[in-house]
């Protein structure tokens, strides 16, 4: 037998770290180092399959997991989805037309709506207490009940449908004032649901028109830098230095009063996107500072790609994350502006109606006393911009890459 053989059949020493001492459990079991090991090893293989997973999902996969984590946000959205499906639907939602008036009914405070078991609502009878307020009672002899999907005023869908159908009401001629009335004895939650329209409207047209502008014109300026970047940064600046809303009040008293509703809506919304893209334009500007020395814009270069399709295709789509959480948080102000311009008289006239120009009925003080809901608008506004802040505030820490 050589050495090599004796060698083989000697088996080493085992060396303490290899020895599993035995640990006693609570159930007069025991565990060894082996066991323990084994646990960590499923520990990691699980752990490493959850990476694995991470590493497999899409971007937007990634943000959608993360926002869900934040119920507010994901609160925030529905409550803006119902609102804006509301507003679709505004005509085949409002009872009434929003302005048939009803001049008797002026000031008539919202009615009370009785489960008995079905939804009830009673005639009301006038009287003047001893400062000649008008106070409503309701008259317990004559019942009627809500009914849904009734016949009432005609109207056409989307200008584009005629059908009579809406929502809820009563049958006949009787006419039910959930929210009350207003100066003019109209339906407030008739005006308040068309005012929806143009309120809401205002943010996302006005937001789409300014990203255009300033994603457009900050890609160009940070692309092609030189002269161009300085002649338009310049021109932005010149637009930043004038106070946004005294730039509104000047622009909207300068609008002569004869002009159609509709016309004044959308130079409204012009004014405000080329007020708002100023400040986009220049922080998409220095994004594209940034991205234009990239490998990817390079190879295009190289590849004979023009530089519009280059700014298009590969560095305006890199701004999107960022476009899209100035959005949320941009389209409240939008909404402000609208109705502080209404509110004052010089944006959205009536009989037109707007959630700012509802508001200027609820200006005197006895107003605010004695007829409360008048301030609806007000509070839709409030809730509105605080949406949509919850909603860009989770956006935010969603699509933000550093914080995954």
């Amino acid at each position: 037998m050589n050495s090599d053989e004796q060698t083989s059949g000697i088996s080493e020493p085992a060396t303490p770290g290899d020895i599993a001492p035995a640990r006693s459990t609570g159930s007069g079991q025991t565990t060894t180092t082996g066991d323990i090991r084994a646990g960590r090893q499923m520990l990691t293989g699980r752990s490493a399959q959850a990476a694995l997973s991470l590493t497999s999902m899409t971007p937007s996969q990634l943000a959608w997991r993360k926002m869900k984590k934040n119920k507010l946000a994901l609160l925030s959205s529905a409550v803006l989805i119902a609102m804006y499906v509301t507003a679709i639907f505004a005509q085949f939602v409002a009872p009434y037309d929003y302005q048939t008036q009803d001049i008797p009914s002026s000031f008539r405070p919202p009615i009370a709506v009785h489960w008995e078991p079905w939804p009830t609502v009673y005639d009301q009878t006038r009287r003047f207490d001893q400062y000649h307020f008008v106070i409503y009672n309701d008259d317990l002899t004559r019942p009627h009940q809500l009914k849904f999907f009734v016949h009432g005023v005609p109207y056409k869908l989307w200008e584009i449908f005629p059908t009579d159908i809406h929502l809820f009401g009563v049958a006949g001629t009787q006419k039910v004032y959930l929210l009350g009335t207003d100066q003019f004895g109209r339906d407030y939650l008739s005006r308040i649901l068309f005012a929806s329209q143009i309120s809401l409207s205002v943010g996302l047209v006005g937001i789409s028109l300014t990203l255009v502008l300033g994603l457009l014109v900050g890609g160009i300026s940070g692309f092609y830098g030189g002269w161009i970047d300085d002649l338009i940064m310049r021109l932005c600046e010149v637009i930043m230095s004038v106070p946004d809303f005294y730039l509104l009040l000047a622009l909207a008293a300068a609008l002569p009063p004869t002009l159609p509703p509709l016309l004044v809506y959308f130079m409204i919304i012009g004014i405000l996107s080329l007020i708002g893209f100023a400040g986009m334009a220049r922080i998409v500007r220095g994004m594209v500072l940034s991205v234009r020395e990239r490998e990817y814009v390079e190879a295009a270069r190289a590849l004979g790609v023009s530089n519009f399709k280059i700014i298009v295709r590969h560095i305006i789509p890199s701004t999107y994350t960022f476009a899209i959480v100035t959005s949320t948080l941009a389209i409240p102000g939008y909404i402000l502006a609208e109705a502080s311009l209404s509110f004052l008289g010089l944006g959205i006239r009536d009989p037109m109606a707007s959630w700012g120009n509802m508001l200027s009925a609820a200006e005197d003080l006895s107003s605010l006393e004695q007829r409360t809901w008048l301030l609806i608008p007000g509070a839709l506004i409030f809730i509105t911009t605080l949406t949509f802040n919850f909603l860009g505030d989770g956006l935010r820490d969603a699509l933000d890459p550093k914080s995954r």
